[in-house]
């Protein structure tokens, strides 16, 4: 069998490439080949199943502030595709998109189906060849016939003239492309949780706190925005930041260490105390615990007011000067020991891949290797959470889309 392109992953980045490359080169033959019973297995399960497909952030600049790795190199690549451009592309194909009031994006309808249905049905309809349950375990260049050589587990042969590999994080594939002479930075993980032992805290699970600053002093990390206290320890954007930028030196340390949090945010201690005050002058005959400063949730207010010795039944005129500086220490230095971490819910990202130097980002093809390009995960490529990796895919495959149109038109 004898294919324009062949696909090696149906995944996002492998099923927008060639969803694009029927569109802008229609009758292009082009094969997907996906190892699992289903495709876009990631897309379904994405933000809890609704999809957070991109992020409302349309300045390339400021895009790329997100990517703690690739960041530099999609700086070129945003400016050609991007969020803005995505989101048209999918309310042209009927899929109507929102934007939440801190900027992920999620199909009008709640549901990653929607999104899924509507790549299956351009899919179908520009006769793209979908083979689930199909792995390719080994390919090459067969430079005497000109075409990629793509052997399936069954010993089935397929060839192509062009392949993509969108296979995400899959350590065989980054094996293989190494003996192609592609340098692979080791992958470790990212997005993660903090495990913290103990019982008080992880008691407040499904808590929240606004506005929170998370820093980790011996790596000297630090990321801002809200927090979640969870059964297993913290949890939320500031933290899911803070494993992100530090995936590579968090691993490193085996994931433990110390961990700060300022429960004020960026306030200094000295106007925390200047608040504390105000607040037990205006609730003078109100016990402490009960009266929580603005922002805080009277059961977080508790714990921190246990945290920092206040006895729970302390009026507030009786706070003396040296419990008042505990409190306000614990609410800007608070102290916590991490000893592990967590996939953050059901989204697996990690840091590491082919290494960007040897990819013609204008393109996505490999430098190594012409004829073979390169999608997604696969590359050391990775970002924050809120749509961001899935907008690095999508912008890769319309790339690809485009150099393999251009490709097959001059062939033509």
């Amino acid at each position: 069998m004898k294919a324009d392109v062949i696909v090696v992953g149906g995944g996002a980045g492998g099923c927008f490439s060639a969803i694009r490359l029927a569109e802008l080169h229609p009758g292009a033959r082009i094969v997907i080949l996906e190892a699992g019973r289903k495709p876009l297995s990631k897309v379904e399960i994405s933000g809890g199943g609704r999809c957070n497909f991109t992020h409302a952030c349309y300045e390339p600049a400021t895009l790329i502030a997100h990517y703690p790795r690739g960041g530099r190199e999609l700086l070129g690549p945003f400016h050609h595709f991007q969020p803005a451009d995505m989101v048209l592309w999918l309310r042209e194909h009927g899929v109507e998109v929102k934007a939440e009031s801190d900027g992920r994006m999620f199909p009008q309808s709640d549901s990653s189906r929607s999104i899924i249905d509507c790549f299956l049905r351009v899919i179908d309809k520009a006769g793209v060849q979908l083979l689930t349950s199909t792995r390719a375990v080994d390919w090459s260049y067969d430079a005497d016939q000109k075409a990629w050589r793509v052997e399936l587990m069954n010993g089935t042969v397929l060839k192509s003239d062009y392949l993509l590999v969108a296979s995400g994080s899959d350590t065989r594939t980054w094996e293989h492309l190494k003996t192609l002479g592609h340098n692979i930075v080791p992958a470790v993980p990212s997005l993660f949780t903090f495990h913290i032992r103990d019982q008080a805290l992880t008691a407040l699970m499904g808590v929240s706190k606004e506005n929170v600053v998370a820093y980790i002093p011996t790596l000297k990390l630090e990321a801002e925005g809200p927090v979640l206290i969870t059964h297993w320890g913290l949890s939320g954007p500031a933290i899911l930041k803070l494993s992100a930028w530090g995936a590579r030196l968090l691993y490193e340390c085996n994931y433990v260490f110390d961990i700060v949090i300022s429960w004020c945010g960026d306030i200094e201690m000295s106007e925390v105390v200047g608040q504390l005050k105000r607040q037990t002058i205006l609730q003078a005959k109100k016990q402490l615990p009960n009266v929580p400063l603005p922002g805080f949730s009277s059961r977080l207010w508790k714990y921190i007011c246990h945290r920092a010795s206040i006895p729970p039944d302390l009026i507030c005129a009786g706070l003396t000067s040296k419990q008042l500086d505990q409190l306000a220490a614990t609410l800007t230095k608070d102290i916590y020991r991490v000893t592990g971490k967590s996939t953050f819910k059901e989204e697996f990202v990690t840091a590491g891949g082919v290494d960007l130097k040897d990819v013609d980002m204008r393109r996505f093809e490999s430098k190594r290797m012409p004829g073979l390009f390169l999608v997604g995960e696969v590359l050391n490529i990775d970002a924050v959470t809120g749509g961001f990796n899935f907008q690095a895919a999508w912008t890769g495959a319309e790339l690809v889309a485009r150099a393999l149109a251009g490709n097959l038109q001059s062939a033509s």
